[in-house]
């Protein structure tokens, strides 16, 4: 009993993964899978909100629903990329990273699924063919299809990442070093 005090370590630790510098730019990001397929979802969601904003769209619901998807998804993409490339998601390391981007992509895909169908089925119902609001919305439900396919591919690789982030309670026990 007398020895238990000395077997006591009084080290102190920080959170694990916590970052308390300040926000730096992560050039790395930009090349990597995730970084490019959020810079083709900017560009092309950016593409389907515009289109279909430079048509006169505000009577037809359908077109609504549209540009919600398209504006949502593109604003949401646009924080978490610059989150991403500053590393400030490193400052919130509480929150599981992974978990949420394939939960936001997975959504992101569905939802656009339905923005596409809807977007394609309502183009020649609103719009007199070869007029500029055809071409337009029937450009913007081809960037939609497009758009939905790269969050499609962004959910697929989320979800490795995922599987890959988190290990097993067996093998992480079986590569730890023996300290004895």
């Amino acid at each position: 009993m007398a020895d238990f005090p000395a077997k006591v370590n009084t080290r102190t630790s920080t959170s694990a993964g916590a970052h308390t510098g300040s926000p730096s730019l992560d050039l790395d990001f930009l090349r990597s899978p995730v970084g490019v397929l959020m810079i083709v979802e900017i560009v092309l969601g950016c593409l389907v909100w515009t289109l279909i904003a430079d048509t006169y769209y505000q009577p037809y619901p359908s077109y609504g629903w549209v540009m919600f998807v398209a504006v949502f998804f593109w604003m949401v993409t646009v924080i978490l990329f610059a989150m991403y490339l500053f590393q400030l998601q490193l400052k919130l390391y509480m929150i599981p990273w992974p978990i949420v981007l394939l939960v936001f992509n997975a959504a992101a895909s569905v939802l656009y699924a339905t923005a596409f169908v809807t977007s394609a089925t309502s183009v020649e119902l609103y719009s007199w063919p070869h007029s500029p609001d055809y071409n337009r919305r029937a450009a913007a439900s081809f960037f939609a299809c497009l758009v939905m396919i790269v969050y499609g591919v962004s959910a697929c690789l989320s979800f490795r990442i995922w599987k890959g982030y988190g290990s097993n309670t067996a093998t992480s026990q079986a590569t730890l070093p023996n300290h004895t």
